[in-house]
């Protein structure tokens, strides 16, 4: 009998989702059903499929907490990739701070919680003031950005520079007002010429690389819609990015995921530091290397027909 995978989506993101038609494909190719149901369809019964495969389900960050419920219900029905407990745990990216723990470089970030002061924790951030709610070093730098800590495809994020602290101040308050915990890192400049680097793990070993251009403008607003347009190719990673990206996929507290997808920019020095962790719902970037949907969908014909 053929296994049956749902590709899990979300209405707005379906026509969006690059990997999509790839893996479909290649799907199809390996005699697999797949179908493309949305997470939140109650007349879905996922109990169906073999697995369901978290794809693009774009649409979670203001419900996080229904969407985490789902996951829990669908992985009672049938096999959930990646499964609950690491969606609960990566969808929160207070995961720096268990990355950093595990030794993984990460971008320096301090956390702002609801309820905390947030001039006070503002003003020691510009100043590079030290922090219990902090993780990396406190370099030097004259842009910053500021982005919640439940988010996706920079939503809710901008770039200021220190000139802007009146607006940042702003964007800070709105956010914590909100209930939502909220990250205030500085912009590494040299994202900005050398783009972001997307580490792909596929079925537990590194699959691909892709660049991704510099997504934060200054003056730029906040996205609007699911995700900000993003500027990919192929890029080789060097021998210190797939260092750094495979410590943090040797940190991930879980058993090796189905997917993985590791966000590096570069430091003052030119080092390569984690950006994001992404385990949830990230684009793999598949039309971008050769043969990875195919390789992806081997792995999972695999995995699943050996439980």
């Amino acid at each position: 009998m053929n296994l049956r995978i749902a590709l899990v989506t979300a209405r707005e993101a379906l026509a969006l989702d690059e990997d999509m038609p790839p893996l479909a494909a290649a799907m199809a190719a390996a005699g697999v059903v797949a179908e493309t149901p949305c997470w939140d369809d109650p007349g879905v019964r996922w109990a169906n499929y073999d697995a369901a495969l978290l794809r693009s389900t774009w649409d979670y960050v203001h419900r996080v907490d229904e969407f985490v419920a789902w996951c829990e219900r669908c992985a009672q029905q049938t096999r959930l990739l990646n499964p609950p407990e690491v969606v609960r745990w990566n969808t929160d990216k207070h995961y720096l701070t268990h990355l950093q723990e595990a030794g993984v470089a990460v971008v320096p970030t301090r956390f702002v919680e609801p309820g905390m002061f947030a001039v006070r924790e503002f003003e020691a951030f510009l100043a590079g003031g030290p922090s219990a709610c902090s993780v990396g070093g406190s370099p030097d730098f004259d842009e910053f950005v500021i982005k919640p800590a439940i988010g996706a495809g920079s939503r809710d994020a901008a770039r200021y520079g220190r000139d802007e602290a009146d607006g940042a101040l702003r964007h800070l308050r709105r956010l914590l007002d909100a209930g939502r915990s909220t990250l205030l890192q500085p912009y590494l400049a040299r994202v900005d010429q050398r783009g972001e680097t997307a580490v792909l793990y596929l079925g537990g070993s590194f699959s691909h690389a892709v660049r991704k251009g510099a997504l934060l403008r200054r003056g730029a607003g906040l996205v609007e819609g699911l995700f900000a347009p993003e500027d990919i190719r192929p890029r080789a990673a060097g021998p210190a990015e797939l260092a750094v990206a495979a410590a943090a996929y040797a940190a991930i507290p879980f058993a090796a995921p189905a997917y993985a997808r590791i966000d590096l920019i570069f430091d003052a020095d030119g080092a390569p530091v984690v950006l994001e962790l992404e385990l949830t719902e990230p684009s793999l970037f598949l039309a971008h290397a050769s043969g990875a949907a195919e390789r992806f969908t081997q792995h999972l014909v695999e995995h699943l027909r050996s439980k």
